[in-house]
């Protein structure tokens, strides 16, 4: 591994950052058992981090027709379309641990339509994809898709939202060239007994 620095732009201490924004790194820590490089990169604007965080919050932890496996496939899914290194990884990590399998994440980085994944996933996948890299030509087929496959309109706001939300943070994670922590890349891969 390299001493690469974690972004471009100067990284704060946690000393020195607000405390709202040092608490909530600090929970990460202790349940991570690591800091993930994005905390601290986007603390540098500490008004932009707590509007990001909050935003991720908001899609990625709350209940709805999607699990928080699913969601996490749409972001590894438009992540790896939009080659964020960084996404891919922290989140393909977060993927195999949600599925509690440790090969999907590489799966759907590779190429999602060859994944082991419900016919449902990977129409979800489908309107995720149009989404990150065609969404103007998005269509009432694309609804009618999801529709067939159990998904309702707000389930279809979610995936879309997804896409579109990781789209900007892939694109910062990639101006700033923030590496993904080396803990990520063993996380989930081993299924554990007990």
């Amino acid at each position: 591994m390299t001493d690469r620095p974690i972004s471009r732009f100067p990284v704060p201490t946690l000393s020195t950052l607000p405390e709202d924004i040092r608490a909530r790194i600090e929970a990460v820590q202790e349940k991570a058992g690591f800091v993930p490089n994005v905390f601290l990169a986007l603390a540098h604007r500490p008004d932009e981090a707590r509007a990001f965080f909050a935003y991720h919050d908001a899609l990625m932890e709350k209940d709805g027709g999607l699990t928080k496996a699913e969601r996490e496939m749409i972001v590894v899914a438009t992540s790896a379309a939009n080659s964020c290194q960084y996404c891919v990884i922290a989140h393909g990590a977060i993927l195999r641990i949600r599925a509690k399998n440790p090969l999907i994440a590489d799966q759907i980085a590779t190429n999602y339509r060859k994944a082991d994944i419900t016919p449902r996933q990977r129409a979800m996948l489908d309107f995720a994809l149009k989404t990150a890299e065609r969404s103007e030509e998005i269509n009432e087929t694309d609804y009618a898709s999801l529709s067939a496959h159990g998904f309702d309109q707000e389930d279809a706001w979610d995936i879309a939202s997804i896409a579109a939300f990781f789209a900007m943070s892939n694109r910062m994670a990639n101006a700033m060239s923030i590496p993904p922590n080396p803990e990520f890349y063993a996380m989930g891969r081993e299924t554990r007994e007990g």
